[in-house]
């Protein structure tokens, strides 16, 4: 029979065990990076036509929205509408904002993302995306954007008060159509991710993998709606872009910094009721 290890011994506190010195200190250099940079923007917030108020929104959305990784657009713009008069410049923010908090938290799932599964779903939200971008030059926004809205609360508190649901039959097909409907729901309400977050969750994976699935895919067709809506207004010149919003950034990155921190903290049980939770602040945004 082999001896206990003593405390203290190597068998108990392993070099594998810990994270290197060198790390530790990586990490401890972000943090500050981070937080210096926030307390710039916000110090400079004065002078350029943001509002702080509008920065600490920004700040407390990043945070909520990356336990999860989506619903930003949905926690953030509940708040920014009350607290500027400037509608053009809030989507700005939060198109600016999304794009940069998304990118550094697939960043940090890059070793996870099955790139052959995102494909599919990819193809699904390029069929999606023309037909959301179609929608919503043509059609009243406040009208699929309630029926979108009244769909995610009442989905969002059903599986709230029940177990989590597994699908034996995972076809591709399924995920083609999931893909579709995030593509559609990106280009007409901004919203790519709501029904391949929900397919993810039906898979039976673990929170990673989920996350490794929906962010890329919420990324691409971000990228991808952008750049189709710019296009098709290019002729307009109507719009412009403010650079005052840059100072926005450091906060929206600080808060998903601490949300992904926060995140590491949930199991798969608790990070599936953090969805369906988001998914009603989402739902009730579009009445907002």
């Amino acid at each position: 029979m082999d001896a206990e290890p003593e405390p203290g011994s190597a068998a108990v506190s392993s070099p594998a065990s810990s994270p290197p010195r060198s790390r530790i200190w990586q990490v401890r250099i972000q943090w500050a990076a981070l937080v210096a940079a926030t307390a710039l923007s916000l110090s400079l917030s004065t002078q350029s036509g943001v509002n702080a108020l509008v920065i600490g929104a920004i700040l407390l959305a990043s945070v909520v929205s990356s336990i999860a990784g989506f619903a930003f657009s949905a926690v953030c713009g509940a708040m920014l509408f009350h607290l500027s008069n400037d509608p053009v410049q809030i989507v700005q923010i939060m198109i600016v904002c999304s794009v940069a908090n998304q990118t550094a938290m697939v960043w940090s799932l890059k070793r996870a993302i099955q790139w052959r599964e995102l494909t599919v779903f990819l193809i699904g939200g390029a069929v999606g995306l023309p037909v959301g971008i179609t929608v919503l030059l043509m059609l009243d926004r406040h009208v699929y954007t309630h029926v979108l809205g009244v769909f995610l609360v009442l989905y969002g508190c059903y599986m709230l008060a029940r177990k989590p649901l597994v699908i034996g039959r995972q076809a591709a097909a399924f995920d083609i159509f999931a893909g579709f409907l995030g593509g559609v729901t990106g280009g007409a309400a901004g919203f790519p991710g709501a029904f391949v977050t929900i397919w993810c969750g039906f898979k039976g994976w673990n929170k990673e993998r989920q996350r490794a699935m929906f962010q890329p895919f919420i990324l691409i067709m971000q990228v991808a709606a952008l750049t189709a809506i710019s296009l098709v207004r290019h002729s307009s010149g109507k719009v412009g872009f403010d650079r005052a919003i840059l100072l926005c950034i450091p906060a929206s990155l600080l808060g998903t910094t601490v949300g992904m921190t926060l995140y590491q903290r949930l199991s798969d049980n608790h990070f599936a009721r953090v969805v369906n939770l988001l998914m009603i602040v989402s739902g009730i945004s579009y009445f907002a």
